[in-house]
């Protein structure tokens, strides 16, 4: 348990110890935003079937998971990415925040859409990882 901890921590790190370590924290990531984007889809039906409840539950796990996210950064390693990563991270929240408030589905749309890219994006590093591998063993 303790490495998946230290494997979140490492989120955004560019250089990495060994490619397993990495490999599994790209694992990590990859499993937050899928989880991310499955608490968003949730909260788009709850709020179309007005289960307000349910709801501010989903959207109060959305935005735990980005809080989560945005506070791995590591902001020294990451540069500008992890920064401009940081305030997509805080905008998507203050989003889930109004959508929770005011029902509002377009929010939830639009914090899905921007994160469902961002999880796509994390879906490619193991390939980049394979090349690399590669190169450097190879």
């Amino acid at each position: 348990m303790a490495f998946r901890k230290k494997g979140l921590a490492s989120y955004g790190e560019v250089e990495v110890q060994s490619g397993t370590a990495y490999a599994d924290s790209v694992q990590l990531i990859q499993m937050l935003f899928d989880g991310l984007i499955d608490s968003l889809a949730a909260a788009e039906g709850q709020i179309e079937r007005n289960e307000i409840q349910a709801k501010g539950e989903s959207l109060s796990r959305a935005t735990r998971i980005v809080l989560g996210l945005q506070g791995s950064l590591d902001m020294e390693k990451g540069g500008e990415i992890a920064g401009n990563l940081a305030d997509l991270y805080d905008y998507c929240t203050r989003r889930l925040m109004h959508a929770n408030l005011k029902n509002d589905l377009d929010a939830v749309r639009e914090v899905k859409k921007l994160m469902g890219e961002i999880r796509d994006a994390w879906s490619q590093v193991p390939d980049l990882i394979e090349g690399q591998s590669a190169v450097n063993f190879g």
